[in-house]
């Protein structure tokens, strides 16, 4: 028996066999999140950039999470690499944000300096490091894969690959061409006073929108139940309704989507797909543009949120749709968006304030909500301690943790 399995049988469970959501304390506890970030976050596939951002040598992008940051950029010799973003001397954090480096990567500390392929080629005063073996000192490699043009790394290896962690599921990503967009600008990136969990409960679920997302269900036929492969890849279909909505910019986006992007099929041009990635990460994609929503612990009760936008190129005549009307239609979306974004942080806040109140119970999980239930069961598999009703004793989380995992590979 797997761990698994042996803690999928372990859940809570209502008296109607219905399972429950995690306990209150699991939702605003420092000590867990420290350990959800250790076994949970660092194994998973993590996106760092598109693949237009990192086009030529030495372009490079980062990715800043709690405790790491991670460098993905393409040498001379055409290759794209990922690197933990540190230097081997000191720990100085070499790089930040997007851009490009064309000669080498120096630390801006001491003045290491490395080639695009991550070798240590020059150490400033290097007599004063008799015996100094240059060779052994390169960056540090992260595993990296790219799929549809979206580039992702994980730092602990191991596990599926991304192409297998989608599997089917990427094929329906084909027709929308998502390699060939690019960034609308910086990534949106806030702190939102919830936990990282919390934010994730709420992507994994489309229960929530015909109450939560009034705009989403003027305008979309949605599947509120969406599919999940055993990897914890999820996916969902929304398709635009023919009643126009009573809202301008949905009407509007509604009428457009159909005419514009005649590249695409017409099919295409209405629907809108949402993915979600275990254990953090949700991707919206649409006919003329696509978001990544991707949710980062920063302690008990908050969390980051990182949201990078990218859009379909054009300008003047294209494929039967002008520049100002793609312009405009990614407008639209983006205004549609970003009140749907608001309405998210609004309803999370909520859920956290409400995990402290006196006398609250886990409730029950709706058959629309199996994707919380696939997401929370790989949560106990990574944190047993998440068994515990009450919280545990404050500085005792991890050795308790500890002491479970190392129950259940005995068991196993």
């Amino acid at each position: 028996m797997t761990m698994m399995q042996n803690l999928k049988g372990q859940q809570n469970e209502t008296h109607g066999g219905l399972a429950v959501s995690l306990p209150a304390w699991a939702y605003s506890n420092d000590e867990l999140a420290e350990i959800e970030y250790e076994r949970v976050i660092l194994p998973s596939w993590q996106f760092v950039c598109h693949i237009s951002q990192v086009s030529q040598p030495g372009d490079y992008a980062t990715l800043d999470m709690k405790k790491d940051s991670i460098l993905v950029i393409r040498a001379r010799d055409g290759v794209l690499r990922a690197f933990m973003n540190v230097c081997r001397h000191r720990a100085a954090k070499l790089l930040d944000g997007t851009g490009s480096c064309k000669g080498r990567i120096t630390c801006p500390y001491h003045g290491w300096s490395y080639d695009l392929g991550g070798e240590l080629k020059a150490v400033p005063s290097q007599h004063t490091f008799p015996g100094i073996e240059k060779d052994k000192l390169g960056l540090m490699p992260v595993e990296m894969e790219i799929l549809h043009g979206m580039v992702f790394i994980r730092v602990v290896s191991g596990g599926p690959s991304l192409r297998e962690s989608f599997g089917a599921a990427a094929d329906l990503l084909a027709p929308y061409r998502l390699e060939e967009m690019v960034p609308s600008g910086e990534p949106w990136i806030d702190t939102w006073n919830c936990n990282w969990k919390i934010a994730v409960d709420n992507n994994l679920e489309n229960y929530h929108v015909p109450i939560g997302h009034p705009g989403y269900h003027r305008m979309l036929d949605s599947d509120l139940s969406g599919v999940i492969n055993e990897h914890g890849v999820a996916h969902s279909v929304s398709v635009l309704k023919e009643k126009p909505s009573a809202n301008w910019a949905e009407r509007m986006y509604q009428k457009l989507a159909p005419q514009v992007l005649t590249e695409l099929d017409p099919e295409t041009r209405k629907t809108w797909l949402f993915y979600s990635m275990a254990p953090n990460i949700g991707i919206d994609i649409y006919p003329d543009s696509f978001d990544i929503f991707q949710i980062l612990p920063k302690d008990g009760t908050t969390c980051v949120m990182r949201y990078p936008v990218f859009v379909r190129p054009g300008s003047g005549a294209v494929a039967g749709g002008n520049g100002r009307e793609r312009k405009v239609l990614q407008y639209l979306n983006q205004r549609i968006n970003r009140q749907v974004g608001h309405e998210d942080r609004e309803l999370c806040e909520r859920v956290q304030t409400g995990m402290t109140s006196h006398g609250y119970e886990p409730g029950p999980l709706s058959n629309y909500e199996h994707a919380v239930v696939d997401f929370h069961n790989r949560i106990r598999a990574a944190c047993p301690i998440v068994a515990e009703t009450q919280a545990p004793a404050s500085g005792t989380v991890r050795r308790r943790n500890d002491a479970l995992l190392g129950t259940e590979r005995s068991a196993a």
